[in-house]
């Protein structure tokens, strides 16, 4: 069973990663293709049914045009 914090953090991956992707203006499968995953996983990713491994979150912050740190506090300052 996951805590409301876990919970509080996918929830956040989630949200951070589909306003990225519209405020470049990038439609699903245009970032997984700029990212070299499944356009499938990432709307998996966005509606938070699949969490993300350390390279899934580096492929995402290269498509996104961001480095990891970047994404990773924007989520963060997401959770709080």
């Amino acid at each position: 069973m996951e805590d409301k914090d876990t919970e509080a953090v996918k929830e956040a991956f989630g949200k951070v990663l589909r306003l990225k992707r519209k405020a470049l203006g990038l439609s699903q499968e245009e970032l997984a293709a700029r990212s070299g995953i499944a356009m499938r996983y990432v709307s998996l990713l966005e509606c938070n049914q699949r969490q993300p491994t350390i390279s899934t979150l580096y492929l995402l912050s290269q498509g996104l045009g961001i480095s990891l740190t970047e994404f990773v506090s924007e989520i963060e300052e997401e959770t709080q």
